[in-house]
């Protein structure tokens, strides 16, 4: 099969979000078979926000995104907006918390959380 090597990669995780959800799934006491769901839904003051939580397996359809150890849950319409992602984890002076860096937005707000393309 062919891949087409002019699209951008899928969503990825940089080293410090991949060790902070190791942490947490194992805090969770989460099944081999669990993974966070990343998507995009309408609303915010930018149009879309993001969404991330635990799911303890992927739904019928969704793109399953394994690196180190970590599986992520997309479904193909959120898809459209995040690829090419990276979901980042920060933990300094100015809060701590998963954010994503997204080549497709176009704008966001002033609080991260939400973007318009």
């Amino acid at each position: 099969m062919n891949q087409d090597t002019s699209s951008p990669p899928e969503i990825s995780l940089s080293p410090a979000a991949v060790a902070e959800i190791k942490r947490l799934m194992a805090e969770h006491k989460l099944p081999e078979t669990a993974g966070v769901r990343v998507g995009v839904k309408g609303g915010g003051c930018s149009g879309f926000s993001y969404t991330l939580n635990f799911d303890r397996a992927p739904a019928e359809g969704d793109l399953v995104i394994e690196q180190d150890g970590v599986r992520l849950f997309c479904d193909p319409k959120s898809m459209l907006y995040l690829r090419g992602s990276v979901l980042e984890y920060t933990d300094g002076l100015q809060g701590r918390g998963f954010h994503f860096q997204n080549p497709n937005a176009k704008g966001t707000c002033g609080c991260g959380e939400s973007f318009s393309v």
